[in-house]
C-alpha cells in the first residue's frame, strides 16, 4: 500500500484499526519493517510519512451508530541544514573544537532524536456536532486545490475563509501556477 501510493495514485485509501495517529504511523512502519521492504526504522517511518496526508478515524458508539471521530493531518518535517561549517574560520583551537562540538551535537539530536512529523485533528466530532479544530497546512491546501476546477476553487477558497478566517494565500495560489507551469513544461 505504502509503496503504490509512492508511485501511482493520487490518492490511496485503505483501513487500519490504530486508535491513535501515532499508533496508525508505528503500525504501518513495523509493517513495512516486518515485510523486509527497509531496515531501518527512521528510513521506514519517512517513507509511511510521506504517504500519510490525511487520517479519517471512525469509530462506533455503544449504541452501534458508527461515525467520524476525527480528520487528522499529516505533516511531515522537512529536515533543515542547520550545521556550521565556519570552523575554518576559527584561528583557536578552542575555537574550532566549539564549532565541532556544537555540529557533532546538531548530528546526534538529529540521528537519535529527530522528529520526523507532526500531526494535528483538522476535524473533530464534539457533543454531537463536527467541529473545525486546525486549519489544514498550505502544502496539502496547494495539492488540494491543484486538483480543482475553477469553480471548485472558488467555492474552497470561501470554504477556507469562513473557517480559518483566511483567504487561500497568494503564496499557495502562486506555487499552484508554478506548479502546473513546471509540469507542463515536462
Amino acid at each position: 500500500m505504502i509503496q503504490s501510493a509512492q508511485v501511482a495514485s493520487k490518492f490511496t485509501l485503505f483501513t487500519h484499526h490504530a486508535k491513535t495517529f501515532p499508533d496508525l504511523v508505528t503500525a504501518l512502519r513495523n509493517s513495512m519493517l516486518r515485510a523486509g521492504v527497509f531496515r531501518n526504522e527512521k528510513t521506514a517511518e519517512e517513507q509511511v510519512v510521506q504517504v500519510l496526508n490525511f487520517d479519517i478515524h471512525l469509530v462506533k458508539d455503544f449504541r452501534g451508530r458508527r461515525y467520524i471521530e476525527r480528520v487528522t493531518e499529516c505533516i511531515p518535517i522537512e529536515e533543515k541544514n542547520e550545521y556550521t561549517y565556519d570552523h575554518r574560520k576559527e584561528k583557536t583551537l578552542e575555537g574550532k573544537f566549539d564549532k565541532f562540538f556544537d555540529n557533532a551535537t546538531q548530528y546526534f539530536s538529529k540521528t537519535t532524536d529527530r522528529k520526523i512529523y507532526a500531526y494535528r485533528n483538522i476535524l473533530e466530532y464534539v457533543d454531537g456536532e463536527y467541529v473545525i479544530t486546525n486549519k489544514i497546512s498550505d502544502k496539502n491546501l496547494m495539492e488540494m486545490r491543484n486538483n480543482m476546477n475553477d469553480e471548485d476553487k472558488e467555492e474552497f477558497d470561501k470554504f477556507i475563509e469562513k473557517n480559518w478566517g483566511t483567504k487561500a494565500s497568494n503564496s499557495t495560489k502562486e506555487k499552484v501556477v508554478k506548479t502546473r507551469k513546471t509540469k507542463a513544461s515536462k
